[in-house]
């Protein structure tokens, strides 16, 4: 692994207390994690919880003709796979991959023991649990409410924050499934802001050249979203 693929380059890895981080470092197990990368399926059982931490996965609803649009997003500040602490062992959605790279995974009998074990743990995970119903909320609200230019400011910063950088690994394809909606009206979107100087798009990579101009073109949302995990979730709890 990278030097930025240490276990504690996820931030909630990062923020346990120092005793359960040490009993958790022999544990964690590295895997990479390829663009595609299916990680599980809709109401399959779970057998690993992930902690990503240069790679990006979309938890994606899936209708019985196959449309899918993505429900929340993970990435270095938290973990794909909340139902196996919560008791439920499956899940209704899918987790993909949507940019590669490197990340941790922890089998599923030893996250519901250390969930059982550490209070610290458990009040850390139900925390992060809270922040991402509120992101799956929020991004409800703004899928049946804002534009579609609103939508595609708010997913590029969330994305962005959840990686090192300022360019994206991005088809406009991938975009449009992520979001539900036409490949044509995301082509539309992105050129509006490239032709507004705020990002360039070319060969499926998106670098974004003002971020306070994709801030400012974004609804709510992605403020609502944010601020609830920096409430819940501060950079590293104290050890």
């Amino acid at each position: 692994m990278t030097p930025a693929s240490t276990p504690t380059s996820n931030h909630l890895v990062e923020s346990l207390p120092g005793a359960d981080l040490a009993r958790w470092l022999p544990l964690l197990e590295p895997v990479s994690l390829p663009l595609g990368l299916v990680l599980y399926e809709s109401g399959t059982t779970l057998s690993h919880v992930y902690f990503p931490t240069t790679a990006i996965v979309s938890l994606l609803y899936v209708t019985e003709s196959g449309a899918s649009a993505e429900i929340a997003v993970v990435g270095n500040e938290g973990l794909v796979g909340i139902s196996l602490f919560m008791g439920g062992e499956t899940t209704p959605n899918r987790a993909v991959v949507q940019s590669a790279g490197e990340g941790f995974r922890l089998r599923s009998a030893l996250i519901k023991s250390e969930f059982d074990r550490s209070a610290a743990v458990m009040h850390l995970f139900l925390r992060y649990t809270q922040a991402l119903i509120t992101q799956m909320a929020q991004t409800a609200v703004c899928n049946r409410h804002h534009t579609l230019d609103q939508q595609l400011c708010r997913w590029l910063l969330m994305s962005l924050d959840r990686l090192e950088g300022s360019q994206l690994a991005m088809t406009q394809e991938l975009i449009a499934n992520m979001l539900g909606v036409r490949r044509e009206g995301v082509t539309e979107a992105a050129m509006r802001l490239q032709r507004a100087g705020i990002i360039r798009y070319a060969r499926g990579r998106i670098t974004v050249i003002d971020r306070a101009a994709l801030e400012k073109r974004s609804c709510e949302c992605y403020a609502v979203v944010k601020t609830e995990y920096d409430r819940l979730l501060p950079a590293q709890t104290a050890r």
